[in-house]
C-alpha cells in the first residue's frame, strides 16, 4: 500500500549514520543522497524511507512506529545491536513477542531523534 514514508530529522549526518548501520543487516541501503535528504530502500530500487533535514519537527504520538521487515531472527538481532551502537535507545530487546503473535520475533529501538522503529519477522519458521 505505501510507496514511501519520510521522517523529518534534526541532524541529517547523525541520522543517516544511524540508519546506514541499523538498516544494513536488513538488506536496506542508501538509494539516494542530497544535501538535505537521504533515501533508503533495496539495492537498485527506489526509496521506501526518506530522511529530510528540517529546522523544526514534532514527533508523532505514542501510537506511531515504523516496522522494517526482516527475513531471519539474526537480522533482527543485528539491527538492534547496530542501532544501539549508533545512537539508538533500546525500546524492547530482540526476541519473541507473544503478545503480538506466537511467531512474532522483533526488536524495538528509538532513533537519535526519538522515532520508534522496529525490525520484525513474523512467520511459522521463527522460534
Amino acid at each position: 500500500m505505501l510507496h514511501h514514508i519520510s521522517f523529518g530529522v534534526s541532524d541529517l549526518a547523525r541520522s543517516s549514520a544511524f540508519y546506514d548501520a541499523a538498516l544494513a543487516p536488513l538488506g536496506y541501503v542508501r538509494v539516494f543522497e542530497h544535501e538535505t535528504a537521504v533515501g533508503y530502500g533495496k539495492e537498485g530500487g527506489g526509496d521506501k524511507l526518506s530522511l529530510k533535514l528540517v529546522s523544526e519537527f514534532v514527533l508523532p504520538g505514542d501510537g506511531f512506529h515504523l516496522a522494517f521487515a526482516a527475513s531471519a531472527p539474526d537480522q533482527v538481532r543485528a539491527f538492534h545491536a547496530a542501532a544501539l551502537l549508533h545512537g539508538g535507545r533500546c525500546n524492547g530487546a530482540p526476541g519473541l513477542q507473544p503478545h503480538y503473535g506466537s511467531h512474532y520475533f522483533a526488536a524495538f529501538v528509538m532513533d537519535p531523534d526519538g522515532y520508534r522503529i522496529e525490525a520484525v519477522i513474523n512467520g511459522a519458521t521463527v522460534s
